[in-house]
């Protein structure tokens, strides 16, 4: 089952984040929307997104202050800024904090969209192939799994859990982002459904199912994948 890519939308215009997620939900993305850099932030490190449109005149903390914060916290995922300014020094500052992009306000849609597009390919591409941890491997591309060697059989939703959490290391995720994030919204779980899953994986991926290194239990949140 492919995983839908996750954005965050960080935009105190409450007409352009509305007109944003509708559209960015048309084109196949799950979308979460935050109104202030604040929420943003909280939002963008509890629930990993692959990328974030961030806006940088935003209420409590701006877009930079955002940007800032949330390279510094280790987040690695894609970010637009979307900005009313097109002030060449604004752009610079952007992209010397991390931004992967800049869109100028009015920005046409079609514009943003392929732009979107355009940056998850390059991050795509550029992340490696295969996770690799004790004696497993994780093909990300061929979804396929070995141990020792020899393949692991995983069913479909047993993957795209493993290919969400691979995929975001180091970062505590909820069991409703994982819920959402590794089988899309209109999958009918719950939180229990994600804690038999990974009781799963730890059997078929731990050394020691009993005392996990790997798929962590993070109390009152959800699970961390470690691979130090």
């Amino acid at each position: 089952m492919p995983q839908k890519p996750r954005l965050l939308v960080v935009e105190d215009d409450s007409s352009i984040a509305a007109g944003l997620r509708m559209n960015l939900r048309h084109e196949g993305f799950d979308v979460v929307v935050a109104a202030d850099g604040e929420a943003g932030l909280r939002e963008a490190l509890a629930n990993p997104p692959d990328l974030i449109l961030l806006d940088v005149m935003l209420p409590v903390m701006n877009g930079f202050e955002v940007l800032r914060e949330l390279r510094r916290r280790g987040c690695t995922a894609g970010v637009i800024m979307l900005t009313a300014k097109g002030l060449e020094e604004d752009k610079v500052l952007g992209l010397d904090l991390g931004a992967d992009d800049y869109v100028q306000k009015p920005f046409g849609l079609p514009e943003l969209i392929a732009r979107v597009h355009a940056v998850l390919r390059r991050r795509q591409a550029q992340a490696p192939a295969t996770v690799c941890f004790d004696d497993v491997v994780v093909d990300r591309h061929a979804r396929t799994v070995t141990r020792a060697g020899a393949p692991v059989e995983l069913s479909p939703r047993e993957m795209s859990l493993l290919l969400f959490l691979v995929e975001h290391p180091g970062r505590a995720v909820t069991r409703n982002a994982l819920l959402e994030g590794a089988w899309g919204l209109d999958y009918e779980g719950t939180e229990r459904t994600i804690d038999n899953f990974v009781v799963s994986l730890r059997k078929k991926l731990e050394q020691d199912p009993e005392a996990p290194r790997r798929f962590v239990t993070v109390r009152g949140t959800g699970y961390r994948f470690e691979n130090k």
